[in-house]
């Protein structure tokens, strides 16, 4: 397997590489030169596996420069004792509507799906090379926390996390903030997501800053999250159809709602449709920040400044430019480096990109559409679904079942994608159901522990100052 960039200025590399790299060094985001295709025999086949087997052979179809018995290995401590029993339990809702459970990992979030595998497996190339790395990231939410548990005192590696000030749960900042870890660095942005993921990209793409300090990336840009989530694509289909027989299954195709703000969850399902998984459809599914909906329902993409980044109760979802919706354009124009450049070039020049003409499409070839879901919605959602199976949801994963109840069709079965447990935003859970979800003495504790951060302006200068001073060599 080889892989290029999104914007056509980066050689082939293999999965290795890219894995330490994230940012392509052209600015664009790493993508398959081919995608690689799993016939429908090859998934049954995989049936029997455990998750930790089923993630190596699907993540295997990816990184084919490592040796099979390491990518098993790598893919068993990522997906161990530190998930509590099923790592992806799917748990009906009702005839139609099923939870897929992401959120079993040590931060109760689903990044820990491709996190704990990023922090098993960039470890492994690390020691290999002989090299160090230092982690930049965004995070608007479970992306940090994610990230800092899975590298928290790995050697060789340092991990400098930006995360808006005041725009996360209290739940959320005590998972980052309350880590002592030497090597990991919080630095609160004063600002939105979107400017911590600005400045994560502008030093990506300072190249000399970047070798100097040997930073690489592990925010949804990353392509190898994005492997690690395909795996769960494969493994709830999978258990989809396990009750069904043999020409049920050949005859299956689930459709998928995906909550979505950076469009890096909803990408591995659609790479997971392109590789050969039988996926209906993709229901994208945003909160009143909804630019992706408005780009999948009218076919223009317009980015939103600051100002007009709503803070929500879905504030994961709280992002206005979606980084990975570039790899889903490249797709969409057939990875033709001037076509896309052009639309680069456009969507910096005038603050919007207008792909109408490519509408159609979206549907009939990609099988994506979009809905909406307000904070009245994610109410009534996390109400129906506590009253409907006894279930307590998350808000982001309610916006994910109000789009499912909304643009399901009458013969789709729909796996809705949780994507955090619902301890982690009391607030909207008390709201809507009048207590909030029982919550452990170990999770009690954390929010009580010190926290400690980098308060810093948004200023790109004062974030490259703080790196090189506290970098790992």
């Amino acid at each position: 397997m080889e892989f290029v960039s999104t914007r056509g200025g980066m050689e082939p590399a293999n999965f290795s590489d890219i894995l330490l790299e994230g940012l392509a060094p052209d600015g664009g985001l790493v993508v398959p030169k081919e995608i690689p295709r799993v016939e429908q025999d090859e998934i049954e086949s995989w049936r029997g596996l455990a998750y930790p087997q089923l993630a190596a052979k699907v993540i295997g179809k990816l990184w084919t420069d490592i040796d099979i018995a390491d990518l098993e290995g790598i893919c068993e401590r990522a997906y161990g004792s530190q998930f509590s029993g099923d790592i992806v339990p799917l748990r009906k809702v009702d005839e139609q509507i099923t939870l897929v459970g992401l959120s079993e990992g040590p931060t109760l979030a689903f990044k820990d799906m491709a996190m704990q595998f990023l922090g098993e497996a960039i470890p492994y190339v690390l020691t290999k090379r002989g090299q160090t790395l230092n982690i930049l990231g965004a995070t608007s939410g479970d992306t940090g926390s994610a990230a800092e548990y899975a590298f928290r005192s790995q050697p060789n590696v340092a991990v400098f996390m930006l995360s808006p000030q005041g725009r996360m749960s209290e739940f959320q900042r005590a998972q980052m903030y309350s880590l002592p870890d030497e090597n990991i660095h919080n630095i609160a942005v004063e600002g939105v997501f979107d400017d911590c993921q600005n400045m994560v990209k502008e030093l990506n793409g300072d190249l000399k800053f970047k070798a100097a300090n040997t930073l690489g990336t592990v925010n949804s840009i990353n392509l190898g999250r994005v492997a690690a989530q395909v795996a769960y694509y494969f493994w709830a289909w999978l258990r989809a159809t396990d009750a069904l027989d043999e020409t049920g299954r050949a005859e299956f195709e689930a459709a998928f709602s995906v909550p979505s703000g950076n469009f890096g969850n909803i990408f591995s399902g659609h790479l997971a449709k392109q590789m050969g998984l039988p996926v209906r459809r993709l229901l994208l599914a945003t909160n009143e920040n909804n630019v992706l909906d408005e780009f999948f329902r009218t076919g223009v993409y317009r980015p939103r400044n600051r100002e007009n980044t709503l803070a929500t109760s879905s504030p994961s979802m709280d992002i206005s430019k979606a980084s990975n919706l570039e790899r889903f354009v490249y797709h969409l124009l057939g990875s033709d480096a001037h076509r896309l450049r052009e639309a680069w070039e456009k969507l910096d020049a005038t603050g919007s990109l207008d792909l109408s003409a490519e509408l159609d499409r979206f549907i009939g070839e990609f099988g994506i559409v979009s809905g909406k879901s307000t904070h009245n919605d994610r109410l009534a959602a996390i109400t129906w679904v506590h009253e409907t199976n006894g279930e307590i949801i998350d808000p982001h994963t309610a916006d994910g079942v109000t789009v499912a109840r909304e643009l399901a069709e009458p013969d789709e079965n729909v796996l809705v994608l949780e994507t955090a447990k619902p301890q982690k935003f009391a607030d909207t859970v008390i709201e809507a159901l009048g207590f909030e979800a029982p919550v452990g003495e170990e999770l009690a504790d954390l929010l009580g522990r010190p926290q400690r951060t980098v308060d810093m302006a948004d200023d790109s200068q004062v974030l490259r100052d703080y790196i090189a001073e506290h970098a790992v060599r």
